[in-house]
């Protein structure tokens, strides 16, 4: 599988100077390109390459594989949309492949308008061990006066088990995420976080100054690291335990939930704050690296069915916490019993399902006496 390992380059400043003049020839290069290739209609790679490469080359002074991944990314650029002239910042990214750069130890060899130079970089221990399995394109960055390599690795995943059992998983601002075993990982956290930044940079816009604005730029995507960095942990988690029982892993398919639900006002910035597509992908291709099969579920009344009687109503979810059947007096916490109900749902789905025990019972022995177990 295709993953990314980010490592932050230590040019000195000669050498940052000839990275950012790389940029800019090779982006006022992308921008030539675009012009011919919008006044001839011309938008297949290889036929731009025929009308531009020689005049490319010798005008901006590019190297003869530079001027290839140019016009790779304008044709590219032109996939997403033919209607509108493309165009190209002076700092925007630029693809590298073998020809131009090369890994070494804790250094690259990358081509500049300068020629070859050798910079040392930056790496953790995880983009480390991703380094090791580098294959293909690499994309110079320029963010916030810092140059990073975005390094496409190609990693080898384990082949996936036959699951004898599954976890399921539901999704959800409250709680994040919360499993079939009766784990739960809280939101209040992120939540209080966005709730912080959000008042943050209210109050800043509405200062206007320039120790405001410098603040503002300070903070940006601060909360969206953190955000991302609590998904790691949380997917990484959910994919350890499965891996360790041999379970596959049961989540929702939540596609378009943003259009479909409909809020409060007040809660509007919470609901779009919510990062469910992220985790999902966090888990998504961490669990097809450890060989975890991954199945998703229709979401559909997850938390409003009883996983005793069946009993599908409205009136079953009491409170965003509390689930209550109203048919056999089934109670506990909803979210619970949502990830019991996605489980149960994707045990269907799985090849020799009659195989596969039961998801979880939900302490049925004391469902029937209609008393609620204990959570």
């Amino acid at each position: 599988m295709k993953l990314t390992a980010k490592i932050k380059l230590q040019p000195t400043p000669a050498q940052a100077d000839a990275l950012k003049r790389t940029l800019a020839q090779a982006n006022a290069a992308c921008d030539y390109i675009s012009r011919v290739a919008w006044d001839s209609r011309t938008f297949a790679q290889f036929k731009i390459h025929a009308k531009v490469y020689s005049d490319v080359k010798v005008q901006f002074g590019l190297s003869a594989q530079v001027t290839v991944r140019a016009i790779a990314k304008v044709a590219d650029a032109y996939k997403l949309d033919r209607n509108t002239l493309r165009t190209f910042k002076p700092t925007g990214g630029i693809a590298y492949d073998s020809r131009i750069l090369r890994y070494k130890a804790d250094s690259v060899s990358i081509w500049t308008v300068d020629g070859r130079l050798e910079i040392p970089f930056l790496a953790g221990d995880y983009q480390s061990a991703l380094l090791a399995h580098q294959k293909g394109e690499s994309d110079l960055i320029l963010f916030q006066r810092e140059f990073y390599l975005f390094a496409t690795c190609e990693v080898p995943t384990e082949p996936a088990f036959e699951p004898v059992d599954v976890l399921g998983v539901d999704l959800g601002i409250v709680n994040i995420a919360t499993d079939s075993d009766g784990q739960t990982f809280s939101g209040s956290q992120v939540n209080n976080v966005r709730h912080r930044h959000r008042r943050l940079r209210k109050k800043l816009q509405k200062k206007g100054t320039k120790a405001a604005r410098r603040r503002l730029k300070k903070l940006s995507g601060k909360e969206r690291r953190f955000a991302s960095h609590i998904n790691h942990i949380i997917s990484k988690r959910i994919v350890a335990k499965a891996q360790g029982t041999q379970r596959a892993i049961a989540i929702e398919q939540l596609n378009g939930i943003r259009q479909r639900v409909t809020v409060r006002k007040s809660q509007r910035a919470t609901l779009h704050s919510w990062s469910f597509f992220q985790l999902k992908n966090f888990i998504q291709y961490k669990a097809q690296r450890a060989g975890v099969p991954l199945i998703e579920v229709d979401p559909r009344n997850t938390s409003r069915e009883c996983p005793i009687c069946g009993c599908v109503d409205k009136a079953n979810r009491k409170s965003q916490s509390s689930f209550l059947c109203i048919v056999c007096g089934f109670a506990g916490l909803a979210d619970y019993i949502a990830s019991v109900n996605i489980g149960r749902r994707a045990i269907v789905n799985l090849p020799n399902a009659s195989t596969i025990s039961p998801v979880l019972t939900v302490r049925e022995h004391d469902s029937v006496r209609g008393k609620a177990p204990a959570f």
